[in-house]
């Protein structure tokens, strides 16, 4: 039988995850649409511990999102140098309500994509406050260098 490791419930840890997702500006949002698991790439931000999220509106994510339970997760898997050899990952959960933000925080985003798709970028914003995070590190991750193929 599998055993899943208990969760450490340490604010700090929390705290360290909020610290690093702060780090890097996108990541992915999880969650259910028809009953099926759905994943998408998300522009974040991380205001003390609420994180806000920027989605194109024209999927229709965001409004789906809104009131549910959610998972996030980032990473820095390919924002690297080389010689750092230190992986970390983030996940959450929570509940996201859909908000409208403030300059300031829009200041924070900024400037929003052109396209998605070939249409017009319509920004919608979603506002999580984590109710459980994961923080996990690897070391000894050599940075991936692009191959192209022939």
């Amino acid at each position: 039988m599998l055993s899943v490791p208990p969760r450490r419930s340490d604010r700090s840890v929390d705290h360290r995850a909020l610290d690093l997702l702060g780090r890097t500006p996108y990541g992915r949002l999880s969650l259910s649409m028809h009953a099926l698991p759905f994943v998408t790439g998300a522009r974040h931000i991380v205001s003390g511990r609420q994180v806000m999220l920027r989605l194109h509106g024209g999927f229709g994510y965001a409004r789906a999102c809104d009131g549910n339970v959610v998972a996030y997760g980032a990473d820095n898997l390919s924002g690297r140098s080389e010689g750092e050899e230190r992986v970390w990952t983030v996940q959450f959960v929570g509940t996201a309500r859909l908000f409208l933000p403030e300059a300031a925080e829009l200041e924070r985003f900024g400037p929003t994509p052109r396209a998605a798709d070939d249409i017009p970028f319509e920004a919608e914003y979603l506002l999580i406050e984590p109710q459980f995070s994961t923080l996990h590190h690897l070391d000894g991750v050599p940075v991936r260098q692009v191959a192209h193929s022939a």
